[in-house]
């Protein structure tokens, strides 16, 4: 299983922007749907998580709004901002890059 140090540099961050742009959603739960979603090969532990998600909040890319989650606790919750939906758009367009041009190397025509 992939740890957060062995991603490539910017890919938590396309992670978070993407998990969040469906809806509003805690860190816990950012961390479990990447973990879901990639058959659980990704494993985003809370040092990388909680560090990153302050980050896109500076950029301005995230807003964040405490309320009770469905349990009755008291958490955080994510959301995109319109600067972060363009910064999802572009992060993507960079990911597509990058892997389709990883993929030239290891697996050339």
């Amino acid at each position: 299983m992939s740890k957060p140090s062995d991603l490539l540099q910017g890919t938590l961050d396309l992670l978070i922007l993407k998990t969040i742009s469906l809806e509003p959603v805690h860190g816990w739960a950012i961390a479990k749907r990447i973990q879901q979603s990639s058959s659980d090969v990704l494993l985003v532990q809370q040092g990388s998580l909680y560090p990153a998600l302050h980050r896109l909040e500076q950029q301005g890319w995230i807003d964040s709004e405490t309320k009770p989650t469905e349990s009755g606790r008291v958490a955080k919750f994510y959301s995109l901002t319109k600067a972060g939906k363009k910064q999802l758009a572009i992060e993507l367009n960079k990911w597509d890059r990058l892997s389709t041009a990883v993929s030239l190397v290891v697996r050339p025509a």
